[in-house]
Formats: structure tokens, C-alpha cells, sequence
């Protein structure tokens, strides 16, 4: 008989939802509806994700790109991190409630924060490579990881991150476990961002978790194995997705490779590829590419 109390288990709830558009306490409002609801459909929930922006009450492709100054920023933590934190110790559950335009200073950030079900922030991620040139926040300059006690690592990324294998490769490296990439996406290359979210997740053998907003955004939030293998996907719709990530599984892929065979970290790992120079990366970042 298996000892069900040694495996490890991230029972995930997927808002792919929208939001009162432009009316951000109903849209708090609503969303812990949702995750209230959420516990009552799957009991067992540990972590509720949302779209990207969703608390900032931005609904479509063309809000997402405004001017983060044109609407009210917040404070980090502030009013919002205390009413999220609300929410998680009434339900008990983590919650990564997309993201919202973050002020610092002068400095505007898209920033996802993962709030703890006792309420506290446990960590905060901004988001490195805003789509430019539309998207005008302030890149961050750093990538987050945080700890689910006895279950695992997760980490974060949003939206366009996708298009950097380099985030995913970090956050990997950094031991994350699952990736919760947060995403508001109306333009016609969802499509692409399917198959960058599958190709995160095999060649870092984690999980990816890219939740995007309802309609109208084009939706199709999904949730994507260590080996690549698609484990739910909504429509356009609002939808509700639950899974239980066996996090088991991820080391697993890593130690004996992906359809047993793919071993990539345990090459990397042995210092096999020590020997290789990556000028992209020579100074420490990365590098334009020499001219052509």
C-alpha cells in the first residue's frame, strides 16, 4: 500500500475568469467569491491563481497596455496585500491573484505577489520583459521563487516572460517545482504561448501552470506536466480548472529524464557543460546580438 502521507501534492485551483471592468472592488469582490466557491468545488485546494492585471480590473489587450500611472498603482504591502490576505486566512488557501501595477518611487511595475493562507506576503515578483513596445512598466531585475511548506517550490513569471526561455531556465534552476505564469493575452499569437508554456515545461521538466484571462482575452488557460503533456486546458470562457500536480513527478522526470530518456539536469548538474562559453550571457545579462 502506498504511504500517501510521504507524497507531495499541489491541488491547484485555475481562475480563468474576467474582471468588472474597471471597477476594482467588485472585481476583489468576485474573485474571493471564486476562490470561496473554488474550496467548495475542490475541498482540497491549496493555491488559487488568477489572470494577469485581474485585480487591477483590466480586462483586454488594449487596457493592459495602458500607461500604468493612468490608473491607481498600489502599494506593496498596502490595502489590497491586507484584503488578499483576508481572503487566504478565511479559506485557507495560497493565492498568486495575477498581478497589479505596483508603485515604487517613481517606478511602475506589473507585479504578482503569492499571499500565504496566515495572510502574509511570501513573495513578490515583477515582471522582467513588460511586452514591449506597448507595455510600459519598469522591468524587474530579478526572479522569485517561494516554499509551500512540506509540499514544494513554486515560482513566478508573467505573460510575455514566456517568450525568454532564459526566466523559465532560472526559476528552474532556482528550484522551482511548478511555474505560475499569470497572463492577459488577446492577440493572436495565444496560440504560440501554448506551445512556449509546453516547451518551458520540458526543457526545465517542471510544471507550468499559464492562466489567462475570459473573453475577451482568448482564454485556453493550461496546465502543462514536467514532460511536456497537456493536463487540462479551458476554453474561452470563464472556467474553473482543478488538478493535483504530483510534484513527485517532477523529480522523477529529472532523475530518470523525460520519456526516460531526456536527462538534461543531471548533465548539467554532472558539469558536463562547464567547458561551453555562452557569450549572451558574458557580461552577466543578456547581450544584444553582434550586428549583422
Amino acid at each position: 500500500m502506498i504511504n500517501v502521507a510521504n507524497v507531495r501534492t499541489l491541488s491547484i485551483a485555475v481562475l480563468q475568469t474576467t474582471p468588472a471592468s474597471g471597477d476594482r472592488a467588485l472585481t476583489l469582490q468576485r474573485f474571493a467569491e471564486r476562490v470561496r466557491i473554488a474550496k467548495q468545488v475542490a475541498p482540497q485546494t491549496q493555491l488559487v491563481v488568477a489572470p494577469e492585471l485581474h485585480l487591477q480590473a483590466l480586462s483586454g489587450a488594449a487596457e493592459a497596455g495602458m500607461e500604468p500611472g493612468a490608473v491607481d498603482a498600489e502599494q506593496i504591502p498596502g490595502p489590497l496585500t491586507e484584503a488578499l490576505g483576508e481572503i487566504s486566512r478565511e479559506t485557507g488557501v495560497w493565492l498568486v491573484p495575477g498581478s497589479v501595477f505596483e508603485r515604487v518611487g517613481d517606478h511602475y511595475y506589473n507585479t504578482a505577489v503569492a499571499i500565504a493562507p496566515d495572510g502574509s506576503i511570501a513573495a513578490r515578483y515583477r515582471k522582467a520583459f513588460p511586452w514591449q513596445p506597448r507595455e510600459t512598466s519598469t522591468p524587474g531585475d530579478r526572479f522569485t521563487v517561494f516554499e509551500i511548506p512540506g509540499v514544494g517550490t513554486i515560482g513566478l513569471a508573467i505573460c510575455y516572460d514566456g517568450f525568454f526561455p532564459e526566466v523559465f531556465r532560472q526559476l528552474a534552476w532556482l528550484g522551482a517545482e511548478v511555474i505560475i505564469q499569470p497572463t492577459l493575452t488577446a492577440t493572436c499569437d495565444r496560440a504560440a504561448e501554448l506551445i512556449t508554456a509546453r516547451a518551458n515545461a520540458i526543457v526545465n521538466q517542471v510544471y507550468v501552470v499559464n492562466v489567462n484571462a475570459a473573453a475577451p482575452a482568448l482564454g485556453r488557460s493550461i496546465i502543462v506536466d514536467p514532460e511536456g503533456l497537456v493536463r487540462a486546458e479551458a476554453g474561452a470562457g470563464d472556467e474553473l480548472l482543478t488538478d493535483v500536480l504530483d510534484l513527485d513527478a517532477v523529480v522523477r522526470v529529472q532523475k530518470h529524464g523525460t520519456a526516460g530518456v531526456s536527462r538534461m539536469w543531471q548533465q548539467i548538474d554532472s558539469g558536463a557543460a562547464a567547458h561551453v562559453q555562452f557569450p549572451a550571457y558574458a557580461l552577466g545579462g543578456l547581450q544584444p546580438r553582434p550586428a549583422r
